[in-house]
């Protein structure tokens, strides 16, 4: 690993689960932290009620564009956290891969998104506490 490491957040369609994850790593991790994410099947936008729970932050994601998951992105990753796109992320020996197994928001209400924007906000901010615990 690196002293600046890479994550990368991976679920389906790069609208939910993993661009909160993307955003909340780089608002925790700030400089300490390389932050990607992307997505099997990229959707078309950022889920709406996502993107309003992290405004709702200051946290604004107006500027995501899904992004394709492929090799090349999970070969530069030094941490693969995949959120429901297991089985389809490319896997290459001894990189520290991750499944967290947090709800899709797709479809949910707005109190549940923010329930599952908390869940991956504490998962990221253990994580960045184990690869950068001085910035964290």
């Amino acid at each position: 690993m690196t002293d600046r490491p890479s994550i990368l957040f991976a679920c389906i369609h790069n609208s939910g689960r993993s661009v909160a994850a993307q955003v909340l790593a780089r608002h925790h991790g700030g400089d300490a932290v390389e932050v990607h994410s992307a997505g099997s099947e990229p959707g078309a936008g950022v889920n709406p009620a996502v993107a309003q729970v992290l405004a709702d932050r200051g946290l604004p994601v107006d500027d995501h564009v899904p992004t394709l998951l492929d090799a090349d992105l999970v070969r530069a990753a030094d941490v693969v956290v995949t959120m429901g796109c297991g089985e389809t992320c490319p896997v290459f020996p001894g990189k520290r891969y991750e499944d967290w197994p947090v709800e899709d928001p797709k479809g949910q209400d707005l109190d549940t998104v923010r329930r599952i924007v908390d869940d991956v906000e504490t998962r990221v901010l253990t994580l960045l506490a184990e690869l950068a615990p001085a910035r964290s």
